[in-house]
């Protein structure tokens, strides 16, 4: 009832004002504190915005060919998706349709994979591609702003109500992929920095506005093979900590 509140109140958008501005800038050394960044810098931001979407430093990326990687860092968790096009996430049932709003789009993953990356307050919120390929028409869906926390996921279907966009990724060792990104509270910002061209591995696809999201990769049918020790975990409804570029798994049928 209180998040109904303050979504009608429009409280979030002034949250959003506030954070832009550089009255938000001494809320950046209390957040690197609470949330133990290793950032020594922080005092150089105007702003609690700016400090959010600073640029991540250049990683290690396994750029083996079949290999697929993390397009962020976060915590990662897996789950199938059934014949009928839906799948279940803790206590919340999601149709594929109603996530990207296409129901023939929605058919061609029946049976396929699902991977949910949850990026926490500590994280650098920017994420790249997975894989080489081309980047088709970014879909924009406003929704609304719900929280992204576990709690919040078993109470409602958010990844379906909140703001998202997603993007038909047709790549080179995974066939086609959507990515989609979750908008959370407070959080209405996703910033995409290219679409109708092609991409390559590694390279940064976009980025989030304040303050946590989520981003959803789903694979068609027998196109994906996570590592053994991610499986293991995730099998049993688990997260596995997970940092950009590293490798998460490979091509089906890839030795």
């Amino acid at each position: 009832m209180l998040l109904k509140l303050i979504l009608f109140s429009r409280a979030d958008r002034l949250a959003v004002r506030f954070l832009h501005s550089s009255l938000s800038r001494p809320m950046v050394g209390w957040y690197v504190r609470r949330h133990n960044i290793p950032l020594e810098n922080w005092r150089s931001f105007r702003s609690f915005r700016e400090f959010f979407i600073r640029r991540r430093p250049n990683g290690p990326v396994d750029m083996e060919p079949g290999h697929l990687i993390s397009p962020c860092d976060g915590w990662l968790s897996a789950w199938p998706i059934r014949e009928d096009s839906s799948f279940f996430i803790k206590r919340s049932h999601y149709r594929l349709k109603d996530l990207v709003q296409d129901e023939e789009l929605a058919r061609e993953f029946q049976g396929g994979d699902c991977l949910i990356f949850r990026l926490c307050p500590s994280d650098y919120h920017r994420y790249c591609y997975i894989d080489d390929g081309y980047h088709r028409k970014c879909n924009c869906i406003p929704g609304t702003l719900h929280s992204v926390q576990p709690i919040a996921c078993e109470t409602y279907p958010v990844y379906v109500l909140n703001r998202r966009c997603w993007t038909l990724l047709v790549t080179e060792h995974f066939g086609p992929v959507i990515q989609a990104e979750i908008g959370a509270l407070v959080v209405g910002g996703i910033v995409n920095e290219r679409e109708h061209t092609r991409f390559h591995k590694g390279m940064e696809k976009g980025h989030f506005e304040p303050a946590g999201s989520t981003i959803l990769l789903l694979f068609q049918k027998d196109r994906i093979r996570l590592l053994p020790d991610l499986r293991d975990v995730l099998a049993h409804g688990g997260e596995h900590r997970v940092t950009q570029g590293m490798c998460i798994g490979m091509q089906e049928g890839l030795s």
